[in-house]
């Protein structure tokens, strides 16, 4: 397991010309297309990161803003997994998220969820602004759990990033449904209502 402290980075540069040719390196230094499903699969992590950023900017619970902030940085170290294949019998041990993450999604939800009105419907994505711009976070995380899942079909993918993001969008749910007064002011949705 990769000791967090020896992880550091400098970004001096921003533009390397590297990737004008349509490619991109990778966290082990190996180059693939921009099109590639593990290019496509840590971007839609990126994504679902800064619309979870978005989200935030609409919040004003202190707690929920923590959380949302201790995601955001367990969303890179998802994105770090993602862009160094697994490789047995490799050198240096790559950063990849934990059972120990997916644990903390699942003790979250669990916290969140015991306080919120029982569902009898599905939720509309509206509400609150916050519960909104939640909702919209968790389709996104759900299109990002979609891709990582495509790449595991096709290459080695550590499963704890699996587990981790398909966690991440039933805590965005809890989140949005919490932050819409506990569930009471879901827009819940009546079946065939307009036909």
């Amino acid at each position: 397991m990769i000791d967090p402290a020896e992880l550091t980075m400098k970004l001096d540069k921003i533009y390397t010309r590297t990737g004008d040719e349509g490619q991109t390196s990778l966290g082990d230094g190996s180059r693939l297309p921009k099109f590639h499903l593990r290019v496509s699969a840590y971007g839609e992590v990126d994504e679902a990161n800064s619309a979870i950023g978005v989200a935030s900017l609409h919040v004003s619970e202190a707690a929920v803003l923590k959380i949302l902030n201790h995601i955001q940085n367990d969303l890179f170290d998802a994105g770090a997994d993602l862009c160094v294949p697994e490789r047995p019998g490799a050198g240096t041990p790559a950063l990849r998220i934990t059972e120990e993450q997916v644990t903390w999604l699942e003790n979250t939800i669990d916290l969140y969820n015991a306080d919120l009105a029982p569902l009898d419907s599905f939720v509309l994505p509206g509400g609150s602004a916050a519960s909104a711009y939640l909702h919209l976070a968790r389709t996104v995380t759900r299109r990002a759990e979609r891709e990582i899942v495509r790449l595991a079909a096709e290459g080695a993918v550590n499963p704890a990033v699996i587990r981790y993001v398909n966690r991440l969008s039933d805590l965005l749910f809890v989140l949005a449904r919490f932050l819409n007064d506990k569930g009471k002011q879901d827009v819940r949705w009546k079946p065939g209502l307009h036909r």
